[in-house]
């Protein structure tokens, strides 16, 4: 995890985090709030169901404590997945920006 100047945190997956993913993101969202949040996911091949329904519920979770969720880098079948749990599209980025 990084904290940006800027107030970002940019969490950055590297393989299966199984219920750590889950953790850390619902206490940043939670407890840190920063005003965004990122998750790279630009090294992760795939994403297991638990870790893409951890990210997709971080999403909704962010919207009710206002704190933007952004999703960057995910790979064609990662980015599907998530689409199919709800991720909208518009939260899916291509690079860390």
């Amino acid at each position: 995890m990084l904290t940006r100047d800027d107030g970002t945190v940019v969490i950055t997956l590297s393989g299966s985090d199984d219920g750590e993913l889950r953790r850390v993101l619902v206490h940043t969202v939670r407890r840190v709030r920063p005003f965004r949040l990122i998750v790279d996911l630009g090294d992760m091949h795939d994403l297991d169901p638990l870790n893409v329904g951890s990210v997709a519920a971080a999403c909704a979770l962010g919207d009710d404590h206002q704190v933007s969720v952004e999703i960057v880098s995910p790979r064609g079948e990662v980015t599907q997945r998530l689409a199919a749990a709800g991720v909208p599209h518009q939260r899916l980025r291509q690079s860390v920006h």
